[in-house]
């Protein structure tokens, strides 16, 4: 076992809390090399979450700002086109395979350590992203939104006072959701995020207050407001138009591809937004359709929508953590227009609760067996056709492969 694997899988503080770059300064590079190569098939073999994350870090760091830096390795390197692909792909796995089985050909050098080192900082995030999607697919309120493959499987509806405009003006209501922005009282160095918590859990403990904020002029005196404004409307055109007043960016998307195109343009947390709320259920990625389909069952025939977002005056790197108050503020303004805060979610919890007390009744049912012949509750059915039975349901209530 490598110095380092074992400081990670340590139970002791004085083991596992070691400098990183203490260790790094004092070891060699073959020594380096070897530890990485130990580290590398560590975090491979590993089923513990936080010993791969942590692994893929010390990786990065290794690669990043140590061997990459050493003068007896080559500062000449060529990066292949193939891992160079593949990292635009985001299979980082497949990446480092090739650049570290170049490194073993050829030595160490440069170029391929900076390769490793982008390969396994993406890999860690990517790694806590699916751990974080693993977690939400298998939450019972989100299940129905993986279900969805096609339009024709949505069960969300733009509220009926939203589609029908005004007989007066002829224009459409606009739904407004104002949100404020997060003040930390008590900072811990962000150790209130999941991955730093598991490592020091009593770090993990912040005090947040949520805050109102207005720039005051001599000549212009308001008291503090909300910061953060979205804002939805349905549109007679069947199109989504996204647009962010303070990026000044704005679009029109025609097609379902392009919701999942975050790179695309500055509105990925827009798109994100209707996502997560279900509007364009993540298990429509990769359907191939054109996004008049949804828009003609949820809005209507040739109609569609608007969502507007607008942070006032908040300059960046505030620490408010206003990216994650603006996603929950879309979020919050498209399941009030799709009414997902009252009749569906009522619907959904009532559909669940159905399923685990057919579940816990057919369980039940296995337990006062009474013999492979029959069962005091149900005669004339044996206790294998029950498990079957339990099974079947159980499938569906965990959503059947979602």
């Amino acid at each position: 076992m490598g110095k380092l694997v074992e400081i990670i899988i340590s139970g002791d503080p004085d083991i596992r809390n070691q400098s990183l770059d203490h260790f790094c300064n004092s070891a060699t590079t073959v020594e380096l090399l070897k530890e990485c190569e130990q580290l590398d098939q560590f975090r491979r073999e590993s089923e513990n979450l936080y010993h791969r994350v942590r692994a893929l870090f010390f990786l990065y760091a290794i690669h990043r700002f140590h061997i990459s830096m050493r003068a007896d390795i080559s500062h000449i390197g060529l990066i292949p086109f193939e891992a160079y692909d593949h990292m635009l792909k985001r299979r980082f796995q497949q990446a480092i395979n090739l650049f570290t089985a170049i490194q073993k050909e050829n030595g160490p050098n440069e170029g391929v350590s900076s390769g490793l080192a982008e390969a396994y900082h993406r890999l860690a995030f990517q790694t806590l992203a699916n751990q974080v999607r693993f977690s939400v697919r298998h939450t019972l309120g989100n299940q129905w939104m993986f279900r969805c493959g096609h339009p024709n499987d949505q069960s969300l509806f733009i509220r009926k006072e939203l589609v029908d405009p005004d007989p007066d003006t002829g224009l459409y209501p606009i739904l407004r959701e104002s949100t404020p922005v997060r003040m930390d009282i008590t900072h811990s160095g962000w150790s209130d995020i999941f991955f730093l918590g598991m490592d020091f859990p009593e770090g993990a403990q912040v005090l947040n207050i949520s805050v109102n904020l207005e720039i005051c002029l001599k000549d212009k005196l308001r008291p503090p407001g909300p910061p953060i404004q979205t804002y939805f409307r349905v549109i007679d055109q069947p199109l989504v138009r996204l647009t962010s007043v303070d990026l000044n960016a704005s679009a029109d998307i025609t097609k379902l591809e392009v919701v999942f195109d975050f790179a695309r343009d500055y509105l990925g947390l827009l798109k994100a937004a209707l996502i997560a709320s279900g509007f364009v259920p993540p298990g429509m990625e990769g359907a191939g359709l054109p996004l008049s389909d949804l828009l003609d069952r949820m809005v209507g025939p040739g109609k569609g929508i608007e969502l507007v977002s607008h942070v006032n005056n908040i300059p960046k790197g505030s620490r408010l953590a206003v990216s994650t108050n603006l996603l929950a503020s879309m979020i919050s303004v498209l399941m009030r227009a799709t009414g997902q805060t009252t009749s569906l979610t009522g619907a959904l919890l009532e559909e669940e609760r159905r399923l685990v007390a057919a579940l816990r009744r057919n369980m039940a049912g296995n337990k006062t067996d009474q013999g492979s012949g029959g069962c005091g509750r149900r005669p004339g059915i044996r206790k294998e056709q029950r498990q079957v039975t339990a099974r079947s349901y159980y499938s569906h209530y965990q959503g059947c492969g979602c």
